[in-house]
């Protein structure tokens, strides 16, 4: 009985085809549709959008953290593994030439053991970058590109991260003994460098892997996004659901 009213207002305007009827025939659809209702002109609120994006990076950082700090998290992700440093790749290939290869690749294996074992004690860093930022842009955020979060949590807290972080990879150096891989290792380099009249070089390994266990890290976060944002089985709570399903 309800379809019947509106259904014959519609058959007498459609035989009035003066602009007047017309006009009035789109002033009760447009009032039909209002009062019957539309989901998709419900928007979301901005308080909505940032908690469906802070719930986005909280999964992923916890993803992240958990797939890195396992064992060979990094040494045997190859999108992730930490390689000879780069301004000592001399180092590499000098040893390398020399037979003393397996000095190479232990150290390339402590270097990784120390950005799982840091990664270990990333999360509470992470949640409380989460927890207490503010998004002004976050529609903006949410219609960006695959990794705009991501990107946005790397631009605000890489600092604060990296400042936070660094301590923690110390300790994680010092725990698998990279150091002690290291030094036997520049040593006999820059003993062969006597014979060549090469430069002796001495990275600073405390920042070379914090940088690349952060890099690692933001890297996983981004996949983690990219998937909720694509893949609707990703977003496991209703937040996320209402937000990225929009």
């Amino acid at each position: 009985m309800k379809n019947i009213i509106p259904l014959f207002i519609v058959i007498l305007l459609l035989s009035n085809c003066s602009e007047k009827g017309m006009q009035t025939l789109n002033d009760v659809l447009n009032t039909t549709q209002e009062v019957l209702g539309d989901n998709e002109s419900i928007s979301l609120t901005n308080s909505e959008v940032i908690s469906g994006l802070k719930e986005a990076l909280k999964i992923g950082t916890d993803t992240a953290v958990s797939l890195s700090s396992k064992m060979n998290g990094f040494y045997k992700n190859p999108s992730l593994f930490i390689e000879f440093p780069p301004e000592a790749i001399r180092v590499k290939n000098t040893l390398n030439d020399a037979g003393f290869s397996h000095l190479v690749d232990n150290f390339e294996m402590t270097l990784n053991r120390s950005a799982e074992e840091a990664s270990k004690l990333a999360a509470p860093i992470f949640v409380n970058a989460i927890t207490s930022m503010s998004i002004d842009d976050g529609f903006s955020i949410l219609n960006g590109n695959e990794s705009a979060a991501t990107n946005f949590l790397k631009e605000k807290t890489s600092e604060q991260l990296r400042a936070k972080f660094s301590p923690v990879v110390n300790s994680a150096i010092e725990e698998v003994e990279l150091t002690k891989q290291w030094e036997p290792l520049i040593s006999k380099y820059n003993l062969l460098t006597i014979l060549t009249g090469g430069e002796t070089i001495n990275p600073d390994l405390e920042a070379y892997v914090t940088e690349k266990a952060l890099d690692g890290l933001f890297l996983q976060i981004a996949k983690e996004e990219k998937s909720i944002r694509e893949n609707p089985s990703a977003r496991v709570t209703d937040i996320l659901q209402r937000v990225f399903g929009s």
